[in-house]
């Protein structure tokens, strides 16, 4: 019963963070944040989701200069935001550098950012970081992907520091969980 209090008290920390948009200083120092952007947020969340080490993901926007975006500004391509997973994390059961190897196979990181194309603004490949060392892991992993030739094009994923997260609205949380949908639709502009 102590171990239950215990979870479901750090759960609950877990979500204020989040719901707050700075979730780094509201973690317990042991566990770690990334938050990810390659194609529609729901395939991306139900990928990284059933990892082990993975305690907590959340749907939401972030990279935008818009405050409070919602889904449908979002989708204009005219805030700036891109769907992303924000995704806590026990780096003692997944590394941070493990965590980018999932994200990388989950999606199409060759498609470039079209200025000119709002539509594909929201489902941009970007990390963003937290810290110099998420920043060096993620140009290392990204640069070894690059290297795998595994995609005919230029791996274009942006890596930026982080910036407010806004968690999508309730009906998105989990979309794919609740509406027991079997297609994935992380692969972005394939």
């Amino acid at each position: 019963m102590r171990n239950l209090v215990r979870a479901s008290s750090v759960i609950a920390v877990l979500i204020a963070a989040l719901a707050i948009g700075s979730p780094k200083a509201h973690l317990p120092e042991h566990y770690e944040i990334a938050t990810l952007s390659g194609g529609c947020f729901w395939g991306l969340q139900e990928s990284l989701r059933h990892l082990p080490g993975v305690l907590k993901t959340t749907v939401g926007y972030t990279g935008g200069t818009t405050p409070n975006p919602t889904y449908e500004m979002v989708g204009t391509g005219k805030t700036g935001h891109a769907e992303a997973v924000q995704v806590i994390f026990d780096p003692a059961k997944l590394s941070y550098e493990d965590l980018l190897s999932h994200f990388f196979q989950g999606h199409n990181p060759t498609s470039p950012r079209d200025p000119d194309s709002y539509a594909r603004a929201p489902y941009r490949s970007a990390i963003f970081y937290y810290s110099e060392e998420q920043r060096r892991i993620a140009e290392r992993v990204k640069e070894k992907v690059s290297q795998s030739r595994k995609w005919p094009n230029p791996v274009v994923t942006e890596i930026t520091p982080a910036t407010p997260f806004y968690p999508a609205e309730a009906w998105h949380q989990d979309y794919l969980e609740k509406t027991s949908r079997a297609h994935t639709c992380h692969a972005g502009w394939n």
